[in-house]
């Protein structure tokens, strides 16, 4: 199949590790040209360019607090200054902090609400001019299951990852006279850096008991359906929320 990304240009943020390095590799074995966000962790991000420098392609980190507004604008002006446009946009940055909503305090509010929300609406404010102005561009918004179907535990961390799907339908509807489409992956629990490990041990089998196909998901289970949306392939598919989560939920 040819994807049709020969030439783009993606922009990944969170792309230094797990779920967001594999995106960025996929992506970039398709052809694309990436360009990697990360705010943290530097030498993972450069890792993962050179690893794509050394197989031929094309690739940069880029340093960003994707909460700030300022730190966004300033990124997307040098990746479009650098490869020349955009045609692609990964937000897969996100922060969680467990606990119950009771024990949360506004700091907590704000620093998940920053990244997991403010963060998709700066990247998608820069970003989108860029496109409408090339007349195309596909928009992919990572967010946990929860936003669907609610978590304990995770309250603050699920509204804002369901302001991310209801700013995902919005805009599939504002942009797709451009067309730009604009679509939202939802994520069941996945092994990561972030994952608890200890919580995971101690939990595994209660956890597992939600999940029609026994395990947590790997980074590489969700490569693939984004980088299918985000090539000729999804040209079609817009304003939809699809869940890559061994059946956590089924909505």
């Amino acid at each position: 199949m040819n994807t049709g990304l020969e030439g783009k240009v993606a922009l990944v943020t969170g792309g230094a590790r797990d779920v967001g390095r594999e995106i960025a590799l996929s992506l970039a074995a398709e052809g694309a040209a990436v360009a990697i966000n990360y705010n943290s962790s530097p030498k993972e991000a450069e890792a993962v360019a050179d690893l794509i420098r050394s197989k031929g392609g094309k690739a940069a980190a880029y340093k960003a607090d994707v909460s700030k507004l300022s730190d966004v604008q300033a990124m997307v002006a040098q990746v479009a200054a650098d490869f020349g446009r955009i045609d692609v946009l990964v937000n897969n940055a996100g922060l969680v902090l467990r606990g119950r909503f009771v024990d949360t305090t506004p700091s907590d509010w704000e620093r998940q609400i920053g990244v997991g929300l403010f963060g998709v609406i700066h990247t998608c404010h820069a970003v989108a001019p860029l496109m409408i102005k090339q007349n195309g561009g596909r928009i992919i918004n990572l967010a946990g299951d929860s936003a669907r179907v609610g978590e304990n535990g995770l309250a603050v961390t699920a509204a804002s990852r369901g302001g991310v799907l209801a700013l995902t339908k919005s805009l599939a509807r504002e942009l797709g006279r451009n067309n730009i489409t604009a679509n939202a992956v939802t994520l069941g629990l996945m092994n990561t850096a972030h994952t608890d490990a200890s919580w995971l041990e101690q939990n595994r089998d209660k956890i597992l008991r939600n999940y029609s196909i026994r395990r947590i998901g790997e980074s590489g289970d969700v490569a693939p359906l984004v980088t299918l949306l985000a090539s000729d392939g999804g040209a079609w598919v817009t304003g939809q929320v699809i869940s890559v989560n061994g059946g956590f939920s089924m909505v």
